[in-house]
């Protein structure tokens, strides 16, 4: 498997592994293992890349080549989200994977959410690294995912809606763990249902909201009130005050995630309610925020340090054995779980 060289990548010109694998009609993992000499690689096919190679004058990094061959695995791991606990078990992770494989990780940050700046990806590629690990959101970040692309680079992403086609992506079903929750506090008796969203930006932020609402369509006269949140605490601070303040208040409010839930379970406080006499709380991901508050939250649990494990465990497996199995590019979708905890309850009027 190759790598970018230690220039800057060039995101205007100069042919990259993916301008060769579409000029071959092959994917980039194909060209990597033609390129490394690896095994099951159809003659025909073969011809294929190296012609496609000397058509656009493509110069694979053979120094990135020989330390993947040796053994050494140098792998990036860039995030950017604005949950703490999130992070940190994606950070467990990916660290207790690498310990175990004999992988170094070089780590890169962005604030808020957003991606790394073009100098801060452009240095992670300088320092030789083999592959990278995203974690949400910038499994979706155009910026990152041109820059890493450009450099030739192997990509495996957490918890992406909408990945790339050709990298590595570990999940859960958002979509049916929210109408999951959704259908529990339906059949709690409540029918005015809070919703806060997530970023606008992330594929999961929609498709946990329409979860949701296919659960809504499921009980007659019942509502849903969505307040537009971004996965941080602060926002579901403003979210859970919006909902509250509303003409007809929601008796249950569904977080997008465990920070914002807590948020809401602070607001209700200051505001007297009980939690869950008064006011149901529920959260998404089951990280650490969910048990050290009061009442614990009832949450969604994503396995994100598994998650970030496997996606990890994936990426080195396709850059050691130039493996381009269905088993290790699948769509890894992993099973989620409703728990239940002292946040939930029947509204007062059922």
């Amino acid at each position: 498997m190759t790598a970018a060289a230690t220039r800057k990548p060039r995101l205007s010109r100069g042919a990259t592994m993916a301008d060769v694998a579409d000029r071959a009609g092959v994917s980039r993992m194909t060209v990597s293992r033609v390129i490394n000499e690896g095994a099951k690689v159809r003659e025909e096919t073969r011809l294929a890349v190296l012609a496609a190679i000397r058509d656009l004058n493509f110069e694979p990094n053979l120094a990135a080549r020989n330390l993947v061959m040796s053994g050494e695995l140098r792998i990036g791991v860039v995030y950017s989200n604005p949950s703490s606990a999130f992070m940190s078990d994606f950070l467990v992770g990916v660290f207790e994977e690498a310990t175990s494989a004999g992988a170094r990780l070089i780590l890169v940050r962005g604030e808020n959410g957003q991606p790394p700046s073009l100098e801060e990806l452009q240095r992670l590629v300088g320092a030789g690294v083999q592959g990278v690990v995203l974690a949400p959101p910038l499994g979706e970040s155009a910026l990152a995912l041109d820059i890493l692309h450009a450099a030739n680079l192997p990509i495996a992403v957490v918890a992406a809606g909408k990945p790339p086609s050709d990298a590595i992506n570990v999940r859960i079903d958002d979509r049916q763990a929210s109408r999951a929750m959704t259908q529990h506090l339906l059949d709690l008796g409540h029918r005015r249902i809070g919703f806060i969203a997530g970023n606008p930006d992330q594929t999961a932020s929609a498709v946990r909201l329409e979860g949701a609402r296919a659960a809504i369509a499921t009980v007659e006269g019942a509502e849903l009130i969505v307040a537009s949140g971004a996965f941080s605490y602060d926002s579901g601070l403003r979210a859970a005050e919006t909902l509250l303040d509303s003409g007809r208040p929601p008796t249950a409010i569904f977080a997008s995630n465990d920070d914002m839930a807590a948020a809401a379970v602070s607001v209700a406080h200051r505001r007297h309610l009980d939690v869950p006499r008064d006011l149901t709380v529920v959260g998404f991901d089951d990280t650490t925020v969910a048990t050290t508050l009061w009442p614990p939250l009832t949450t969604i649990r994503q396995p994100v340090r598994q998650m970030a494990a496997i996606a990890l465990d994936r990426l080195i497996r396709a850059l050691r054995s130039n493996d381009e199995t269905d088993e290790i590019f699948a769509d890894h979708v992993l099973d989620h779980a409703l728990i239940e905890r002292d946040s939930t309850a029947p509204p007062r009027e059922v």
